[in-house]
């Protein structure tokens, strides 16, 4: 099932997919457009894999790590689908990242790599920008980096993992204004979907609503204010997302 959360008429609601739009749990319709999109389950903590795909590496001229390359990002870093993410004025590259997001289901401590996918509850997609200019390096990706107001978009649906038949052989794409720039395969992940619960797991105890962002394929260039960045990734959707001036976020 496909199913999200959404803000209209002084609520919020869950909401389901629909032809000519979004539909509420009580059958309501709306455009897609009239309603406020948010993460589309309850977050818990969120967990961000640093070039965990081997050709983005490459990209960024990185050698592999011995472990996974993994960071905090606080819940103020996210909006839903259709959000605004600021492009600050002093930069001069930033970028989108596609990536897979792995919601947890329960408790989770000590998990074996064989047992570790029967505590995902589902997936959905995320876009988690970087500014390269802000990074310090890429062993420690800072917070004016990876922890921005708005810098984290989720969404737009949140699908049970019994309805995605296989997680290790899914599509990823990034649009920018209608072009192709992003193209990958969660089959090329370095570190895997199980071998990251493993880890995480190993040291600290995940919780329902503990979400993991895998990682971002190559194909990553620089945005400006007004690009339509559209990732999509096989059965779970569309995240569009647009940038923003400082102007727009009353900074001018």
């Amino acid at each position: 099932m496909m199913r999200a959360r959404v803000a209209c008429s002084g609520a919020i609601h869950e909401a389901y997919p629909d032809p000519r739009g979004v539909r509420l749990a009580d059958g309501r319709l709306y455009r897609e457009e009239d309603v406020v999109w948010l993460a589309p389950f309850d977050l818990g903590t969120i967990f961000a894999l640093g070039l965990n795909y081997a050709e983005h590496a490459k990209e960024l001229q990185f050698s592999k790590q011995e472990e996974p390359l993994v960071f905090l990002k606080g819940s103020g870093a996210v909006i839903g689908h259709r959000g605004v993410t600021r492009r600050p004025a002093d930069v001069t590259f930033m970028h989108y990242e596609c990536e897979l997001a792995v919601v947890i289901g329960r408790h989770a401590k000590d998990v074996s790599r064989d047992d570790a996918m029967s505590y995902v509850a589902g997936y959905t997609i995320a876009n988690d920008y970087a500014i390269r200019d802000y990074l310090e390096n890429y062993y420690r990706p800072n917070l004016r980096v990876k922890n921005r107001d708005g810098g984290t978009v989720l969404g737009p649906w949140f699908v049970d993992a019994s309805d995605v038949a296989d997680v290790t052989q899914l599509e990823l794409r990034t649009f920018v204004n209608g072009t192709l720039h992003q193209h990958g395969n969660t089959r090329d992940l370095v570190t895997d979907i199980p071998a990251l619960i493993e880890y995480l797991s190993s040291f600290m105890t995940l919780a329902p609503g503990d979400v993991i962002l895998t990682g971002t394929p190559e194909g990553v260039v620089n945005v400006n204010a007004g690009d339509e960045v559209v990732c999509e990734i096989d059965g779970l959707g569309r995240l569009v997302n647009t940038i923003g001036t400082d102007a727009d976020f009353g900074r001018a």
